[in-house]
């Protein structure tokens, strides 16, 4: 683990380490302060693609507010 935590430049980097962090902590062989620290990372790397999925849901409300107003799910447009 870095000690000094920086954010990654996309979310699929930080989905990796978390999947990388859980990985390690299953394992079970990190010492109590290894595992603080990966615990800590990763609740960082949490907070940061909760950030990246709360921005694409809100570019994805403005797609559906314009360019996709008129479509009705449900509905028989192609008869």
């Amino acid at each position: 683990m870095a000690g000094k935590a920086e954010k990654p430049m996309a979310f699929e980097t930080a989905m990796a380490e978390i999947e990388q962090i859980v990985s390690g902590m299953e394992a079970g062989k990190l010492s109590l302060e290894e595992s603080l620290a990966a615990y800590q990372r990763g609740a960082e790397l949490l907070s940061f693609c909760r950030v990246k999925l709360d921005a694409a849901q809100q570019q994805v409300r403005i797609l559906e507010a314009g360019a996709l107003k008129d479509f009705l799910p449900g509905t028989d447009a192609d008869n």
